[in-house]
Order: structure tokens, then C-alpha cells, then sequence
């Protein structure tokens, strides 16, 4: 491992700490000759995960100056390489920066489309990041509601499954005003937010264009901390639309049904509350 990150880096690897391990790849932080520190991905066979992480933090950034991700350093078939940054408790000030750079990066550069010019992944399991040029109700329930609540159907009943897709046939009415894409980090818990002091960054992206609020709600969903911060700031730079907090369910219903397939039926409940708050 030392002589594969010096080769990526152009400097002598000094030292490895693991860090453990998450789905199927192991953690490092790292120590150059040249005083850098680093952060490592690691894995034998997970080179199109790493693929998709390195291209979406790239393109996350293009987004436009301040866009809050870490750049990437290094990768290859076998590995991601990052900065390593610092840990710092979650600040007041930090979230509200947040908040701001957040909708900045949404209202940034868009993409001309929903999906992604890449293979996707969310933890390890494939998304689908077909471009569609149609409107983000049918392009959500295709490519991110059906193939989930599929690989999630083995852990639930049948009227769960029914109550999904009847969500997914009045997606259309749901979904609230049209919103042309926006570049989102697509899987944006309060884990992948990284506090640094005074920022944070958004790490560990299924990057994709897609809708706003789907970041927005998935802060909500486990909790980030200083989150009414967060919003407040991020609605004062960028308006949302009315109705945003009745649509929240609506965007969790997709990691909800995430962590039914990865995780099983412990998160069965919270899957059908959320489609049955997403109906109303």
C-alpha cells in the first residue's frame, strides 16, 4: 500500500494508520515525506465505486468557486486518495456557511439532465445514472424508487410494496413545482458532512443532477446537527419552493429503501411511515 499511494502521490509514503473498515473497502490516513497527510480508500475489487466518487467530488466542484468538497488527489483501480481533514466540533457559524455554499452549489452550474455521465453508486450498490432529459417525478421513480423498492421487496409485505408504488404512481402530483436539476451530493447524511472548525465538507457523494431538496432532506433524515442553521442560511441565499417540508418524506423515500436492501427490515418502518407521510 505504501508504494502504490507514493507512486499516485510523487512522495515517499512515511507512514500507514488503518482506520477500519465500511461496506467493502478498508480506511487509512497516510503520512508523505513531503509533510502532506492524506486519506485512503482502499479495496481489491471496487474500482468503479472509487471511479464514481473521484468523477462526482470533480464535478461537484465545477460547480462554481467555494463549492464545499475536498479535492482528489489520486486514484486508480484499487484505491481513492483525499486530503486528510481535520475534525472539529460543529459550529454555529460552520453550519450557516453550509448552508450558504450548499445552495450555491445548487443553483450553480447545472447539468442539462437528471443522472450522471457515469456509473453510479450509492455505498456499493449500483445506482443508475441514465441522463433523462424529462422531468426530475418520473426520473425519480425510475431510477431511483423502483430498482431500490425491487431490491428491498424480499425484506417487506406486500402492501408495503403496494404503498411504494402508490407513491410512485402520483409521483407526478407529489412531487411539487418543477425545478430544473442541480448538481446535488446525492447521499448527503450527517456522516459524509465533515467538520473542519469553520467549515464543513461534503464527503462520500452518489453525485448526480438531480432535485435540490433531495440533499436537503436527507440532512434531515439521521439528524445533522445545527440543521435549522443550515436551512435558514441556505433558504436566504436560495429560495425554496413552497411546500419543500411537506415533500421531505418524499425524497427519504429513496435511502430509506436503500437501507431496507442493505440493512433489512429495521428500517422497514421508517420506509413506510415516509411513503405514507409522502402521500399525505
Amino acid at each position: 500500500m505504501r508504494e502504490r499511494i507514493g507512486r499516485l502521490l510523487g512522495s515517499p509514503v512515511e507512514s500507514v494508520r488503518d482506520l477500519g473498515s465500511s461496506h467493502a473497502w478498508t480506511l487509512h490516513r497516510a503520512a508523505l515525506a513531503d509533510g502532506r497527510e492524506v486519506f485512503v480508500k482502499a479495496a481489491s475489487d471496487q474500482a468503479g465505486v472509487f471511479a464514481a466518487e473521484a468523477a462526482g467530488l470533480r464535478w461537484l466542484g465545477e460547480a462554481g468557486p467555494g463549492t464545499p468538497v475536498p479535492d482528489v488527489l489520486a486514484t486508480d483501480d484499487r484505491m481513492l486518495v483525499l486530503p486528510w481533514l481535520p475534525s472539529g466540533a460543529p459550529a454555529p457559524q460552520a453550519a450557516e456557511r453550509l448552508g450558504r455554499e450548499l445552495a450555491a452549489l445548487h443553483a450553480g452550474v447545472r447539468p442539462d439532465a437528471y443522472g450522471a455521465p457515469w456509473e453510479g453508486f450509492i455505498a456499493d450498490l449500483p445506482l443508475d445514472n441514465t441522463l433523462d432529459g424529462r422531468g426530475w417525478p418520473r426520473w425519480y421513480a425510475e431510477r431511483r424508487l423502483e430498482p431500490f423498492l425491487r431490491r428491498a421487496e424480499r425484506h417487506l409485505s406486500a402492501d408495503d410494496v403496494r404503498l411504494v408504488e402508490r407513491v410512485m404512481d402520483g409521483i407526478e402530483e407529489l412531487a411539487g413545482p418543477p425545478e430544473p436539476p442541480s448538481r446535488i451530493h446525492g447521499d448527503l447524511w450527517s456522516g459524509n458532512v465533515q467538520w473542519t472548525g469553520d467549515r464543513a465538507l461534503l464527503i462520500d457523494p452518489a453525485a448526480h443532477g438531480g432535485h435540490r431538496e433531495t440533499d436537503l432532506a436527507m440532512m434531515a433524515l439521521f439528524g445533522t446537527p445545527h440543521l435549522d442553521r443550515i436551512l435558514a442560511a441556505y433558504d436566504e441565499t436560495a429560495p425554496l419552493s413552497d411546500g419543500w417540508r411537506a415533500r421531505v418524506p418524499l425524497h427519504q423515500l429513496h435511502p430509506l429503501l436503500v437501507h431496507v436492501a442493505l440493512f433489512g427490515g429495521s428500517y422497514r418502518a421508517s420506509m413506510v411511515e415516509a411513503a405514507r407521510s409522502a402521500l399525505g
